[in-house]
């Protein structure tokens, strides 16, 4: 697949490019997922509405244009590099830069489509939905925390239908699908690029060593010794001990 051996070839990938994202697209034209009720005493979905801190469109914005320059600056460095020719009817730049462009693409349409179609299966409500869709309450009946499925949301329908689509979470699915496929091109990239033989091996794995050993030792908590919390010193209880007397304690004269 991605291989530009022909017009026949490049339509075929063009076909299947849009078979794994027709999903993606349709879902996203509907917008409608599954309706799930909530109960009355349900607190994780009773925050107020808040805009996203990142857009979709800012994700994307950053994401893939970053993505997709460094594939195309370490293809044309390894095609120069390594005096890659291909096979193709277009130059070798041309064509392993389509390569890994459509290989990326593929992969993030695959990635959100299967993510859109849980989200719309599964249909989990977001924290803020209650204060999105204001259901009529004068209608429901909620003693003793019931469980509510027949309810009328009086919100805007956009907001409602996206408050119903909280796992699995887009940014989560697209930020980590672009940067495993960003670090594996860069790492395969370096192992087939004669750029002082072994060394750029060497110097990726040293890299790759030290980064993990330092989110691991330094950052996270994983090594440290557990504190445990001190035991108050416990207190002997005295007890007032009597000296025996003879009589009272006046001096006998006698």
């Amino acid at each position: 697949m991605f291989e530009t051996r022909g017009i026949p070839f490049i339509l075929l990938d063009i076909a299947c490019l849009i078979l794994v994202g027709l999903p993606f697209a349709i879902l996203t034209i509907q917008h409608k997922s599954f309706k799930r009720g909530f109960f009355c005493n349900d607190d994780s979905i009773n925050y107020p509405y808040k805009e996203d801190t990142i857009s979709y469109q800012l994700l994307g914005g950053v994401m893939i244009p970053i993505t997709m320059l460094t594939m195309i600056i370490g293809e044309c460095l390894s095609v120069y590099l390594n005096c890659v020719k291909s096979k193709s009817f277009c130059n070798s730049y041309v064509a392993c830069i389509y390569k890994a462009i459509g290989t990326f693409l593929f992969g993030a349409a695959m990635s959100q489509s299967l993510t859109d179609i849980a989200k719309y299966s599964i249909g989990r409500l977001r924290p803020h939905f209650l204060d999105v869709c204001r259901p009529d309450w004068m209608q429901i009946n909620c003693t003793g925390g019931a469980y509510i499925e027949d309810f009328v949301c009086t919100g805007d329908s956009t907001k409602v239908n996206e408050g119903r689509l909280s796992f699995y979470s887009g940014h989560s699915s697209f930020s980590m699908y672009c940067m495993l496929f960003l670090a594996v091109s860069v790492f395969y990239l370096s192992l087939n690029t004669d750029i002082s033989g072994s060394a750029t091996v060497t110097v990726n794995l040293n890299h790759i060593t030290s980064s993990h050993a330092l989110q691991v030792f330094c950052v996270s908590d994983f090594f440290k010794k557990k504190v445990e919390p001190q035991k108050e010193a416990e207190i002997p209880h005295t007890t007032l001990q009597e000296t025996p007397t003879n009589g009272n304690h006046y001096e006998n004269p006698n």
